[in-house]
């Protein structure tokens, strides 16, 4: 099986790491991804705590042998900073990963440079200051097989310490598990010893 068994992400939320830059002032905020539908009720939720926030920008990507991602500049100028957030989780190589950085003008213009250094700084401290750990990439296996066989099917699923997704227990029973991507190819393989089983990996 091809591609990365394991991916980089947040253990939890990383909350308000601040940076002051003439008078501006720029918080970060980190969030582990499932999935980008999760990122407009967080944004919303930021923009509930700081109404008089004149900037709320992010990034986010996703993904873990081909990348989604999605930079926002909120009305900062263009690329000056969405882009530096999003070169940041790419250079802590993470994914499922949302990083907002929520900014305070205070009165004196930072220029494009300027922005793009505390965007990209806001971005590097948040993420410095996370807990990053390493996950495993899983697949979800469909088993296919006769109730006679559910006793070594089980075996094999309890041996694994496979997690149940969903089953159904009838004379023809299904079976689906979260199986770790470093592991499939092994419990695959395995399966094959088992007579009238079907899997089938989604």
């Amino acid at each position: 099986m091809k591609g990365r068994p394991t991916y980089k992400t947040l253990a939890q939320p990383k909350w308000e790491v601040v940076l002051t830059e003439k008078k501006s002032k720029f918080l970060g905020f980190a969030y582990p991804l499932a999935d980008p539908s999760e990122v407009g009720p967080i944004l919303k939720s930021l923009k509930h705590r700081f109404p008089k926030a004149n900037h709320i920008c992010y990034a986010w990507q996703t993904g873990i042998d081909t990348y989604d991602f999605k930079v926002h500049d909120d009305g900062e100028p263009k690329n000056s900073a969405g882009m530096p957030i999003l070169g940041q989780i790419q250079s802590f190589a993470l994914t499922h990963v949302l990083v907002c950085v929520v900014r305070f003008f205070g009165g004196v213009k930072l220029g494009i440079g300027g922005l793009v250094s505390a965007y990209r700084s806001t971005a590097r401290m948040t993420l410095e200051g996370a807990n990053i750990v390493e996950k495993p990439v899983k697949m979800v296996l469909e088993l296919y097989f006769d109730y006679g066989n559910l006793g070594r099917v089980m075996r094999l699923t309890k041996h694994w310490n496979l997690e149940i997704i969903a089953q159904k227990m009838e004379m023809r029973c299904a079976l689906f598990l979260d199986v770790p991507k470093k592991d499939l190819d092994n419990i695959m393989e395995l399966c094959q010893g088992i007579p009238g089983l079907t899997a089938v990996v989604r």
